[in-house]
């Protein structure tokens, strides 16, 4: 036990979510339990993880997500290791919201330079009707950006999507290429902007990014076969798109490959997704959860062969394997899945809340001393 690598999870700590601040104490070393000594507040060290609260044994919960995460059934589940079935689900659902949390704490809390993204959207088979679920992924890094889950495909769904695509973004060269979905287009056009400030009161005015290309790649079908696909650049010129497609993926035309890619994997790696399945999603937030769970995984504990870089060693040449995350700077190694369940993510800083109403007479009279132009 190691208290300098700890940190106070409670919320109303003026420490909390500090590492090494001194603030740490060993509370029972029997019971693996810390306690601060700023807030008195003890806790656990699984506490802010999927383990916390667990009564089984941390190996078997990992076996199960790992199972979950690569397309194993929950049935073959219950079957094979005697749990009941409402354990797995809410095992499912804990991972997933564990992923979640550290999808927004290191994906969309670091804006970069993502060069090419591709979105799409996948027609989900619910319990209780029909689901759609829209992803998007960078391609130079084949770092997957966030989901959204909704009942509806409509305008809503894009703009969520289209969101979170915008908070991993930097302002750079950016080529968006999805289908033919015309909403896409209004989405990211509205969310692609940052308010330019004039010094004025009111809100200030929106202006959108510059070097921003819309590409559109439209399949026609004749019976269910591609019979011709049409290339369209929505916005920005062709010289841009050109220039991005070199440096994202070497050149070519714009296509959808990657995020098609992506989708044959989410369908493979978790069961409701398949499109014959007779374990279909019960709620939208058991397929959030499962989107969420193998998304984080996929970016984190994944070695992506398309991503391998070769290195000229006097051994002779080698191959660096790398996740969509190390190729994004996120991690500098292979997660396991243990390692994903038991990240914890720290809280933000400590605001002290705000005093409203008049300030005291010492207040004032400290205020109006410093305020007098010394002599």
């Amino acid at each position: 036990m190691d208290p300098q690598l700890q940190f106070c999870p409670n919320l109303a700590c003026r420490a909390r979510g500090q590492v090494g601040e001194g603030n740490i104490r060993i509370h029972c070393a029997a019971d693996r339990r810390y306690y601060c000594t700023v807030c008195k507040a003890r806790f656990t060290p699984t506490r802010g993880t999927m383990f916390f609260g667990l009564h089984r044994a941390p190996s078997l919960v990992v076996l199960v997500v790992t199972l979950l995460a690569h397309g194993c059934p929950i049935q073959a589940i219950v079957v094979a290791f005697g749990l009941d079935e409402r354990t797995v689900v809410e095992w499912l659902k804990r991972a997933g919201e564990h992923g979640q949390h550290v999808h927004e704490h290191l994906v969309l809390a670091t804006p970069q330079d993502l060069g090419q993204v591709q979105a799409d959207e996948l027609r989900v088979r619910m319990q209780r009707g029909v689901g759609w679920l829209a992803s998007a992924v960078a391609v130079p890094t084949r770092l997957w950006l966030g989901g959204v889950v909704s009942q509806h495909r409509d305008s809503a769904l894009v703009t969520d999507l289209a969101q979170q695509v915008r908070a991993c973004a930097l302002c750079r060269p950016l080529l968006i290429v999805f289908d033919g979905f015309m909403a896409y287009i209004a989405a990211f056009q509205g969310v692609l902007r940052s308010p330019l400030p004039t010094g004025q009161r009111g809100r200030p005015r929106l202006v959108a990014w510059p070097a921003i290309a819309l590409g559109q790649v439209v399949k026609h079908t004749l019976q269910r076969r591609v019979t011709s696909v049409e290339r369209r650049i929505v916005q920005g010129s062709q010289a841009l798109v050109d220039q991005v497609l070199r440096s994202s993926q070497g050149g070519g035309v714009l296509n959808t490959a990657y995020i098609e890619r992506l989708n044959a994997m989410f369908r493979a790696a978790f069961v409701p997704l398949v499109r014959r399945t007779r374990a279909a999603a019960r709620t939208p937030s058991l397929l959030t959860a499962g989107m969420y769970l193998v998304g984080s995984v996929y970016n984190f504990c994944h070695y992506h062969e398309s991503l391998a870089v070769e290195l000229t060693l006097p051994q002779g040449r080698r191959w660096l394997r790398r996740t969509p995350a190390i190729a994004a700077g996120l991690t500098d190694h292979c997660w396991s899945v243990h390692e994903l369940l038991s990240f914890k993510v720290a809280p933000s800083p400590y605001l002290p809340p705000k005093r409203r109403g008049r300030p005291t007479k010492a207040i004032a009279q400290a205020r109006s001393m410093f305020a007098q132009p010394p002599r």
